[in-house]
């Protein structure tokens, strides 16, 4: 969705960005290509390694910083080398990256084998050590709650009782032996996306960024967020609803009780599966809230 993104996100030459997941780097580039200053975020160092080789222009120009650490942490890092900078734009591409998908050694699919790792941050303590203290009703709960997974009790037991696991293949093949069916992919699939949300705090990261990141933003400043799941974008459909007022108190004239900040660029999200030709971006769905800037409003 990269054009979208540009697109609603209005870059212009001067401008402050953060890009809160670098990745590959290419939503960084492309807004770098229309002249802002760019603070990027990932926690990914051999994803830091790849974009700030793509990227090394920018970097010696001056006009971009990659900093290691999480998108929720970025105000705090921000502040450290202009405190109370203002912001014109936030990016936020949510979920994992096709290089980390794609490297076996990561441990995020199941593809191919791997170690059953499946950190973002490699110097975070792997899913294995995560297991080794987990109990059955936590582990089913994870697995209910953030991969809709019916037999999450069963699964829980299977993946305990298999401790511990020699390679995500042999970790999926028990999964899917006691899952519930699905149609058209993988039965652990599911498993593996609610323990990938669990050892990152991918959830807890973005509802600590949908509190902070928006107060940041400058008059007219945009803050998009692109979702692959329904509990991501549930999260910021919900944060960006409310900072825009909407199921807010209205006066009987229809008019808010209390004038918001922020207002939606656009009232439905748009969806990948309209608006990208890559497979992976089918499930996305691109949010864009804007600070709004009361001289604009008065003109």
């Amino acid at each position: 969705m990269l054009d979208d993104v540009v697109e609603l996100l209005r870059p212009s030459p001067g401008a402050r960005f953060v890009d809160g997941t670098l990745g590959g780097g290419g939503h960084a580039e492309a807004l770098l290509e229309r002249g802002v200053q760019l603070d990027a975020f990932d926690r990914d160092e051999s994803a830091i390694a790849a974009a700030s080789a793509r990227l090394g222009s920018y970097l010696e120009g001056g006009r971009l910083r990659v900093h290691r650490g999480a998108f929720a942490d970025a105000i705090g890092a921000l502040d450290a080398v202009e405190p109370g900078l203002p912001l014109d734009g936030i990016l936020l591409d949510l979920g994992v990256s096709s290089p980390q998908l794609d490297r076996a050694d990561r441990g995020f699919s199941f593809q191919s084998d791997g170690p059953v790792s499946m950190v973002m941050d490699q110097r975070d303590a792997p899913l294995s050590e995560r297991l080794a203290g987990m109990d059955e009703a936590s582990l089913a709960r994870i697995i209910r709650d953030y991969g809709d997974e019916p037999n999450s009790r069963r699964v829980a037991q299977v993946i305990l009782f298999g401790r511990p696991w020699a390679g995500t293949r042999a970790l999926a093949e028990a999964v899917a032996s006691v899952a519930a069916p699905t149609r058209g992919t993988h039965r652990a699939t599911r498993t593996f996306q609610a323990l990938r949300i669990w050892v990152n705090d991918e959830l807890g990261q973005l509802d600590r960024a949908l509190v902070d990141l928006p107060a940041r933003l400058a008059p007219g400043g945009r803050f998009a967020v692109i979702s692959f799941h329904s509990l991501e974008d549930r999260r910021v459909k919900q944060a960006f609803g409310a900072l825009s007022g909407v199921g807010a108190p209205v006066d009987v004239y229809g008019h808010p009780v209390v004038t918001p900040e922020f207002r939606l660029v656009e009232r439905k999200a748009r969806k990948g599966e309209d608006r990208d030709p890559n497979p992976r971006a089918r499930s996305a769905r691109l949010r864009v809230l804007e600070r709004i800037d009361p001289s604009q409003e008065s003109a």
